[in-house]
């Protein structure tokens, strides 16, 4: 499974897990509109780290992502894994 498939299924997952009315994710959807709140965000980044075996955001310096694109780039891009792209 990509890390794209992989976190479009987290979201969907949590979201349901949440009761959140989940937005259709497209790259240039703002993360803030995804129906998604912050809690929801904490548990899909633990819940891809587990999925995916890496945590792009516990680096030194890491660009936050704004949009669902950005995020899906940060997981494909992240080096410590290049198994995941």
């Amino acid at each position: 499974m990509s890390a794209r498939s992989t976190i479009v299924a987290e979201f969907e997952r949590v979201a349901a897990e949440r009761q959140r009315e989940l937005a259709v994710l497209s790259d240039d959807l703002k993360l803030l509109d995804s129906g998604l709140d912050s809690l929801s965000f904490a548990v899909l980044v633990i819940r891809l780290e587990e999925t995916l075996g890496v945590d792009p955001f516990n680096v030194e310096e890491v660009k936050f992502p704004v949009t669902f694109g950005d995020l899906v780039s940060l997981y494909e891009s992240h080096p410590r894994n290049p198994a995941i792209r």
